[in-house]
């Protein structure tokens, strides 16, 4: 059966997961991850996509990420996954694939989820007990979003920039942030779209992709959708 293709609006932003196969760490040591990094920012620059956070964990990547063209978000992780395996590969004298199958992506509703999700992602060394702050990690855009460190891979986001007038304000405010926890419901609702790689999203704005895609973009209700015509003519037949 043919895979359905991903759910990409130029300019909207996305949430993608690129995970090691098997789980397995693609990440060994300091200089593993500059050279991601280092061909992340080329990937889009070449292919017109902004990163705004970024995390790099050991055995896994998340990005929020904005393409502005339909093929830009492909190209761009196709380009990245190409270079790095090559290099990964060499540098620790094996062969064969890195990755586990297709990234993941979520399309993300930037009013309601798009700085929930810079959090997810720079909390996400700390709910591993990696570090006891995301400050102490120097692998995410924490280092950028929240202290002002020179990071040329970030583009902040309009609902980042709309946090103060000058970088100062902003980067307090990103940090005020930190003082809350996001809730079980929203985590859960994170993880579930971007496992599935379904839209997250208010239901407005599930509506709104769906209207533009044709699309379904979320997950029917249980029992199905009780009002499709397809839902009523499966029931009628089933009732005999």
């Amino acid at each position: 059966m043919a895979r359905l293709p991903r759910f990409v609006i130029p300019g909207q932003p996305q949430h993608i997961i690129i995970r090691g196969i098997n789980r397995d760490p693609v990440f060994y040591r300091d200089e593993d991850y500059r050279f991601y990094l280092e061909k992340l920012q080329q990937a889009c620059d070449k292919h017109h996509c902004e990163v705004h956070a970024y995390v790099l964990m050991t055995n896994h990547v998340h990005l929020l990420l904005t393409p502005y063209s339909e093929q830009g978000m492909g190209k761009a992780i196709q380009m990245l996954g190409r270079y790095y395996v090559q290099y990964f590969n060499y540098r620790n004298q094996r062969t064969g694939t890195l990755w586990e199958g297709r990234y993941k992506a979520t399309l993300i509703d930037s009013e309601r989820y798009l700085l929930t999700c810079y959090r997810y992602f720079e909390l996400n060394p700390v709910r591993a007990n990696m570090v006891p702050h995301p400050s102490a990690y120097p692998w995410s855009s924490y280092g950028y979003n929240a202290l002002g460190h020179t990071d040329i891979l970030v583009t902040p986001h309009t609902e980042y920039l709309q946090l103060g007038s000058n970088p100062e304000q902003r980067q307090l405010a990103y940090r005020g942030l930190f003082k809350t926890h996001i809730t079980e419901k929203t985590l859960s609702e994170i993880r579930d779209a971007s496992n599935k790689a379904w839209v997250l999203g208010s239901i407005q704005f599930k509506q709104e992709i769906e209207q533009i895609l044709n699309r379904r973009v979320s997950p029917l209700t249980k029992g199905g959708d009780r009002k499709s015509k397809a839902y009523r003519d499966n029931a009628k037949i089933n009732r005999y």
